[in-house]
Formats: structure tokens, C-alpha cells, sequence
């Protein structure tokens, strides 16, 4: 499994956030440590807009192989998929990848490993494995539309059906379907992540959150 990290200077909801201090740290290197301790891991790929950022990676990790981005896919329009594309099209090795990305300082090494485990034992069964939190709470959708309960019949939370977040933790999938499929397939394996874990760097107090639980943690 080969491991792909985008990275950009600008961050338009958390300015700076990339290099900004998390625990003593730039908050990019967490995710680094994560994968540089996994066995399974083979190789790890930084894909990036900026040299700073490029050089401030490679002083703690000297061995992480980084791509810089063409004038094309540059900016906040581009999406996931056209970033993998692109490195794709660069590393010719490997044949199974895993996306994630620096906004999730408390993903475990050993979920990581846990799930490229079935990621290969379900392959090709399930085209795609996707991170995902799972939620039993009571949703509606922008017109006030009951999505997931009626709310003429209370029942307990843990009896309603649940509904699954994408947290943008991790994203696996092969050289091969990937023109197919992108990094989310038609069929992915939905593998669940517990709500502090995969706590993703969005919002201010999204950092403020993060960080206070690695405090508490190693504590």
C-alpha cells in the first residue's frame, strides 16, 4: 500500500493550518508519523502546491517522495481525484493506494493497518474502502424533511437506522479502477471510525478539539 498526502499553502477556513503548531508540532507532521510507523505502508507521497511546505516535510521526513502540482491544479477548485490522477500518472509503482490527509492528526498507525487488512481481503469484492463515522441521531435534510426517523414515533436513538459520514480520514483504492471508479467506488466498503479519532481539521474549533485530546491522550 502506497500512501498519498495532499497538502496546500492556503487554507481558506483555518489559515495556515498545515504548518501551525498541534502539540509542539507543525500539524502535518502527525499524519506523517502515523504512516512512517505502519508496516504495511511501503512508501508515502506528498502532493503539493509549495516548496516551504515541501521543505518543512522533508526536515522530519527525509524519505517521503513528493510531487509538486502543474499550473493546472493549482488553486481550491481542483478536486481529490484529479490530485491522485496526477501522482498516478508520476509513480508508476504500486498498485494499491491510500489517500488521506494532514487535517487528521489523531488517526491510530494500528486503524490504518486494520483497515488495509480488509481493504485486501475484500478486494475486488468492494471496489473502494471509505473512512467513515457512523451516526444514530435524528437528521433532516434543508426543507425540514424527516431523513432517518419519524418524529411522530420517539423511539431510542440506538433503534434508528444509521447513517454514515465520509470523515475524510482514509480512502483506498487500486491504479486499476481508478479511472473508474476515483477514490470513492460504486461499491465501497463503509470502514467505521470512532468519532474522536477521526476528528478532521475543518473549523477552528475543529483544531482546538484535536489538539486537546492528543493532550489528554498522553496525559
Amino acid at each position: 500500500m502506497i500512501a498519498i498526502v495532499p497538502m496546500k499553502a492556503v487554507s481558506e477556513r483555518v489559515p495556515g493550518k498545515n504548518m501551525r503548531e498541534f502539540n509542539g508540532k507543525p500539524l502535518f507532521y502527525w499524519i506523517f508519523k502515523t504512516l512512517h510507523k505502519s508496516k504495511l505502508i511501503s512508501e508515502v507521497i506528498l502532493t503539493t502546491d509549495n516548496v516551504d511546505l515541501a521543505d518543512k516535510v522533508w526536515q522530519y521526513f527525509p524519505n517521503v517522495k513528493i510531487y509538486f502540482r502543474p499550473k493546472h491544479l493549482l488553486g481550491n477548485h481542483i478536486t481529490a481525484n484529479a490530485l491522485i490522477e496526477h501522482v498516478l500518472e508520476q509513480h508508476e509503482k504500486g498498485q494499491h493506494f491510500l489517500y488521506t490527509h494532514s487535517t487528521n492528526p489523531l488517526l491510530k498507525t494500528e486503524t490504518i493497518d486494520s483497515a488495509i487488512k480488509v481493504y485486501h481481503e475484500l478486494f475486488p469484492i468492494y471496489d473502494t474502502l471509505l473512512g467513515v463515522t457512523k451516526h444514530q441521531i435524528r437528521l433532516y435534510d434543508q426543507y425540514g424533511t424527516p431523513m432517518n426517523h419519524d418524529p411522530r414515533v420517539i423511539v431510542p436513538s440506538q433503534e434508528l437506522k444509521p447513517v454514515f459520514e465520509d470523515n475524510s480520514n482514509m480512502y483506498m483504492f487500486s491504479r486499476e479502477l481508478f479511472p473508474k471508479t476515483g477514490r470513492v467506488g460504486a461499491n465501497p466498503y463503509l470502514f467505521e471510525i470512532n468519532k474522536l479519532e477521526s476528528i478532521d481539521i475543518d473549523y477552528e474549533e475543529d483544531f482546538i478539539l484535536a489538539e486537546r485530546i492528543m493532550q489528554i491522550n498522553e496525559d
